[in-house]
């Protein structure tokens, strides 16, 4: 009946009347030895005192409750949770209530924590996107600063000068793109629209697409042994057609000099198919690791802006795997080479 210490109001009134009417009738018994007189004693006692108490207890106590209850909602309560507060609420001990406000309170910790990580993480973002979109704007306002003073007049300075500033005025509108992609994925403007399709195919063709850059580093792509076998996934192509481009992308900005990428696609429990693609490059220092799809995010600022690139590539393949409700990962080690990998369904679930 009683658990422990845990009681309701309902079971505290039944407890301490049942004792109080236990006294109160041997009590009485001292004077009057006839059992059905204190059989009626003690059952008008503890009805009388179990009465008491109770109404004591809801309005006394449990009112409090309830308003420590509605404060935590902070919302005007549905009928819903009315009737949980007349009705539930009184059935509860102490415990479970001072339980059910510890739970409360530590949501309401990580809420407060999350939010501060999200108003540093925003500022960050913010102070990141001014400095990436500053840099080719005042590389092209230079530029044709040196015009406007006169360099247009040298013919083969002009041209030099007006192919730098057009390949900011690129860089500037990938970035405007590559963010808008970014804010699409994360408010669903962009919708996940799966199909069935082989996932080496899109591989090779992005391959071939990016046929040029891997030729002037000659570097080698080829599928691992067993991995040439079509397999199906179910998933939005084209966006896992972006994802690729950006993962081989990097892949051959990074790669050294006669160098191999490898693609890699093995067929995993659950019905999930699990694509690699590796390099043999410089590879990433291990504490870059953990940051290294985070938005704007470099190991290596100066470097990184030779090369090219807006910082926003692997953070945008994070955001399309994970609206397909998968998982991305990534080893790497300094001087051996980088591993890129991901996970799709192989059929509609």
């Amino acid at each position: 009946m009683f658990k422990g210490k845990n009681l309701s109001p309902k079971q505290l009134a039944a407890l301490t009347a049942l004792l109080l009417a236990t006294l109160i009738t041997l009590s009485i018994s001292i004077l009057f030895s006839k059992w059905l007189l204190l059989l009626v004693y003690f059952i008008s006692s503890f009805i009388i005192i179990y009465f008491l108490l109770n109404e004591i207890l809801e309005h006394f106590i449990y009112r409090k409750i309830k308003l420590i209850y509605k404060l935590i909602a902070q919302t005007k309560a549905s009928k819903r949770e009315e009737a949980y507060q007349k009705y539930i609420l009184p059935q509860k001990g102490i415990d479970e209530v001072r339980e059910d406000v510890e739970e409360w309170a530590a949501q309401k910790t990580k809420e407060i924590q999350d939010l501060q990580s999200n108003e540093a993480f925003r500022k960050e973002f913010l102070q990141n996107l001014s400095h990436e979109i500053k840099t080719p704007i005042f590389a092209i306002q230079g530029y044709l600063e040196l015009l406007a003073d006169g360099a247009f007049d040298e013919a083969e300075i002009g041209k030099r000068f007006i192919n730098k500033a057009q390949s900011n005025v690129q860089r500037l509108v990938q970035l405007v793109n590559d963010v808008d992609s970014i804010t699409n994925l994360e408010i669903n403007k962009d919708p996940i629209l799966k199909q069935s399709f082989i996932i080496q195919d899109i591989i090779s063709e992005v391959v071939n697409n990016l046929n040029v850059k891997m030729i002037k580093k000659n570097i080698q792509f080829s599928f691992k042994k067993g991995s040439e076998t079509p397999t199906y996934v179910f998933a939005d192509k084209n966006k896992i057609y972006q994802v690729i481009v950006n993962i081989l992308s990097n892949a051959s900005k990074y790669g050294k000099i006669d160098g191999q990428i490898i693609a890699s696609v093995y067929t995993i429990e659950d019905q999930k198919i699990l694509i690699e693609i590796s390099d043999d490059g410089i590879g990433i220092a291990e504490e870059h690791i953990p940051r290294l799809f985070e938005r704007f995010y470099r190991t290596d600022d100066a470097r990184s802006r030779e090369i090219g690139g807006t910082g926003l590539g692997l953070a945008i393949c994070k955001h399309i795997i994970e609206a397909h409700n998968e998982t991305m990962h990534l080893r790497s080690k300094l001087g051996v080479g980088t591993t890129v990998g991901f996970t799709l369904a192989n059929k509609a679930s």
